[in-house]
């Protein structure tokens, strides 16, 4: 009993540390945000390209002609899709935004018209007054986020030196990242290094190799479905939902937003938009996910959504995309810990307890 007391009291004391030392980790990272940024830009890019290096390794292909060989590989895959894709992307993004004042004053005209068929019929619905908020609000957010879409792109573009940068880091790792990694856990303890290591090569690799999956055939299948119903910018709005599959819930609210930009224009095509989508998006959550994510993290929805809060605040749109697999490296760390403090084991027993 008093050694239970003991412990309790001893994590009692340790969260104010823990609190004060993460407060200085934030002020840390502001500070060096750029360099961070690239740091952790070129870790997840060699994270993902190490895969079909050790693919190749398998084959008896040793790993510097790999690495060179999924190096160049993936450097023309980026090059041919950015020559092709962009110019498009960026042309129906521009085209959107034209429209899409035409759009709202389509919608506001549905509605108006729904709610004489309403008043008509003597039913109690009045929804001019809320939709009028409603798309004014919309429009504002929408026009913010288009901003920050087209500033974001041109930061992009303005900063070729980081890029440069980040892909010179990106293929040192690939080449000589198990040095670095070495000389930073030899710091720790044997038993915690081995968990720490197995615990960040599977939240982060397994996570955005399973991610980039899902974004890549969600987009795939969502720009088909959009072109295939005659959708306006369906390009455009496909390849938005697969990117927001990358963050947790992102493929609901594209999805959701999707579909109620289009019924402002064409209610009919709306519905029918969100009919294909939504199945689409069912099928690949239902079938395709489970397979390829497995719901490694274990974490808690609530959790989820405070993890993805803390990541935009702390770095913005890359803080969303690593906030997931560091709270489940986190999650793991922590639940280790305490294992190991009661029973005194080391790596293989804790996972065979799990």
């Amino acid at each position: 009993m008093l050694n239970l007391l003991n412990k309790r009291l001893l994590w009692y004391l340790a969260l104010p540390i823990i609190v004060i030392n993460g407060w200085a980790l934030l002020q840390i990272f502001q500070y060096f945000g750029r360099i961070i940024t690239i740091a952790v830009s070129a870790t997840l890019l060699s994270f993902l390209l190490d895969y079909p290096v050790l693919f190749l390794e398998k084959h008896k292909v040793k790993r510097p002609r790999a690495v060179i060989l999924v190096f160049l590989v993936a450097l023309v895959i980026i090059l041919v899709l950015g020559v092709i894709l962009i110019p498009l992307l960026l042309e129906q993004l521009t085209g959107f935004i034209e429209k899409f004042p035409s759009w709202l004053a389509s919608g506001n005209q549905q509605l108006e018209s729904f709610d004489q068929w309403a008043y008509k019929r003597k039913l109690p619905i009045n929804l001019t007054l809320w939709t009028n908020q409603f798309t004014e609000s919309l429009s504002s957010q929408l026009q913010d986020i288009t901003g920050d879409i087209i500033s974001f792109i041109v930061n992009t573009l303005g900063r070729i030196f980081d890029i440069l940068i980040t892909i010179i880091i990106t293929f040192y790792l690939m080449l000589h990242g198990d040095r670095l990694w070495d000389g930073i856990f030899n710091w720790l303890p044997n038993h915690l290094e081995i968990h720490v290591r197995k615990s960040l090569r599977q939240n982060f690799q397994n996570y955005f190799i399973g991610q980039a999956t899902l974004a890549c055939l969600m987009g795939v299948a969502m720009t088909i479905g959009l072109l295939f119903l005659g959708t306006p910018f369906g390009l455009l709005f496909g390849i938005g939902i697969g990117l927001m599959t990358l963050i947790p819930f992102g493929t609901a609210l594209g999805v959701t937003l999707v579909s109620l930009l289009i019924t402002l224009e064409d209610f009919w095509l709306g519905i029918k938009v969100l009919i294909v989508i939504v199945l689409i998006e069912q099928a690949i959550e239902n079938f395709v996910a489970p397979r390829i994510l497995g719901g490694f993290t274990g974490l808690n929805p609530v959790w989820i959504l405070v993890s993805l809060l803390v990541g935009a605040q702390v770095w913005g749109i890359l803080g969303l995309l690593i906030a997931l697999p560091i709270a489940g490296f986190v999650k793991n760390t922590v639940n280790y810990l305490r294992y190991y403090s009661e029973f005194g084991v080391a790596e293989s027993r804790y996972e065979n307890k799990n």
